[in-house]
């Protein structure tokens, strides 16, 4: 293990020696560059060298080509020749092909161990953000968290969420009152977004067994750091998904992790790949908590690396805690495009021997003018570098690779079954079947009270007319026996007779 990770050099033209030191790489960091520039092999190298100084790493490989970093590189690889001329060039002695110990992530379960949250843990704002709530939406979906506090209902998965959805808007009048206005209009429309989640396959990140965050903080057995890769090319179809999952998992660690002060390496390295993603479209309030965590998750040993095609991506308060700086080459071709080149160039410490906005134009593929924070935190010169060549494989593995790395990995079998405890939905439809059997008893006793009633208002009735008939009858000419004949047919059509056929035929089969 060193002080320091060796980006590269190059000499005349270029740097000498560009060395990022580890004292300072919780101090985040920025990679940019236009597409095609370089900006994934000096990510594949960064990884690599935390990894060999015991650092722990995640990263989201959008383009499915960071895979390799499992897998050592070849000398019959098609870029051998240019790799080992370069670490020759750059005075790279140390150059060799290893691999790394990498643990595969993926929301879907398919190309990863599967990576879930809990929607109480997600929290109201992120999972606002993440349905793309109005202000008034947003109100009520805080209602319900509170809800669900207050009712002692843990929120694991969707379908606890839209029970208590459902609930509260049951219960919408009386909430009202207590939070605020609770409107059927606004429940629906977050169930609607919630059914296009889930159609996205959003449903996937919510359940347990939730992630530790101590698995994605681990060190092999040879003590290097572990490289989380998280399988994001077919993630990048759902944006809002991916960036909220990302901003999640870093508010996750800021809220979790003790502080350490200024430790002499990170406790973890965080690479936030195609960063416009989380600022585009952002409310101020979420922005604002971008900027809060990256100021001081710091503290906690937690090292955040934004990556994106232009600085003007992230907006300038959080630019400016950015100190370690690897930018490659800018194409200019439009005025906003100078622009963005222009206070590109601004943000970096000048360079007497060039020009950093031409530099920073010219620059070719693997190339880039370069920052590190130096003694006592102050930016250092910015620097031509040639990039020094990855150790891994450049390029994804295969399938077949893949899937013996999730075999042999250390934590093979613990996040893949799902796990359904008790929970709101589970309350919830305890509470409705509890209440419907007691209404359905009560309708049932309501029933037999009633039609008791009936039984013994129709004997009384039949009773009196009874009397009164057969001494009707009896006053026009009938006989007695005639008239008490009459009667008893009379009874035993009506509801004492049938009870006294029930009882004689009921003894009757009884017997046999």
């Amino acid at each position: 293990m060193t002080d320091g990770i060796f980006m590269g050099g190059g000499g005349a033209d270029y740097a000498d020696a560009q060395i990022l030191g580890l004292k300072y790489a919780n101090r985040h960091g920025l990679i940019a560059g236009a597409t095609g520039t370089g900006k994934t092999v000096t990510l594949q190298i960064m990884a690599e060298s935390f990894s060999n100084a015991g650092v722990p790493v995640f990263m989201a490989d959008v383009k499915g080509d960071l895979s390799g970093l499992a897998k050592a590189g070849s000398e019959s690889a098609k870029l051998h020749g240019a790799f080992t001329s370069r670490a020759e060039k750059i005075g790279y002695e140390n150059y060799i092909y290893e691999s790394f110990p990498v643990t595969f992530w993926d929301l879907f379960g398919e190309q990863g161990h599967p990576i879930r949250t809990t929607v109480a843990e997600m929290g109201p704002l992120l999972l606002s953000r993440l349905l793309e709530l109005t202000e008034a939406q947003e109100g009520v979906v805080n209602i319900a968290f509170r809800v669900a506090d207050e009712e002692g209902m843990p929120l694991l998965d969707l379908k606890d969420f839209q029970a208590l959805l459902v609930w509260v808007g049951e219960n919408k009048d009386s909430l009202s009152l207590r939070y605020g206005n609770v409107s059927v209009s606004s429940i629906g429309a977050i169930q609607r977004r919630l059914l296009v989640l889930e159609n996205q396959g959003g449903a996937k990140l919510f359940g347990e067994p939730a992630l530790a965050l101590t698995d994605i903080m681990a060190v092999d057995s040879d003590g290097r750091g572990r490289i989380n890769v998280l399988a994001a090319d077919t993630l990048m179809s759902s944006p809002r998904l991916y960036s909220t999952f990302l901003l999640w998992l870093l508010s996750e660690l800021f809220e979790e992790l003790p502080e350490v002060g200024n430790p002499d390496k990170p406790k973890l390295v965080f690479f936030f790949d195609e960063a416009h993603l989380l600022f585009e479209g952002a409310p101020k309030v979420l922005v604002d908590k971008v900027e809060q965590v990256a100021r001081l998750i710091r503290s906690k040993g937690v090292g955040v690396y934004f990556i994106t095609q232009n600085p003007d991506d992230v907006p300038e308060d959080i630019l400016g805690q950015l100190g370690n700086r690897v930018q490659h080459a800018l194409r200019a071709f439009t005025a906003r495009d100078q622009k963005a080149l222009r206070l590109a160039a601004e943000t970096y410490r000048k360079n007497p021997r060039f020009d950093i906005e031409t530099a920073i134009r010219e620059v070719g593929v693997g190339e880039a003018v370069t920052s590190f924070l130096e003694d006592k935190g102050v930016p250092g010169i910015a620097e031509r570098t040639l990039i020094r060549p990855p150790s891994s494989q450049l390029g994804p593995i295969t399938v077949s690779e893949r899937a013996q790395v999730l075999a042999l990995s250390h934590i093979a079998g613990k996040y893949e079954a799902v796990l359904d405890r008790r929970s709101a939905f589970e309350i919830l439809t305890e509470r409705a079947d509890k209440a419907a059997a007691e209404a359905e008893a009560a309708e049932r006793a309501e029933a037999v009270a009633e039609e008791q009633e009936r039984e013994f208002k129709a004997a009384r009735r039949y009773e009196g007319t009874g009397v009164s008939r057969s001494s009707s009858r009896s006053s026009k000419g009938d006989s007695f026996g005639e008239a008490l004949t009459k009667q008893v047919v009379r009874e035993l059509k009506g509801t004492t007779g049938r009870r006294i056929i029930r009882g004689i035929l009921g003894g009757l089969f009884k017997g046999r």
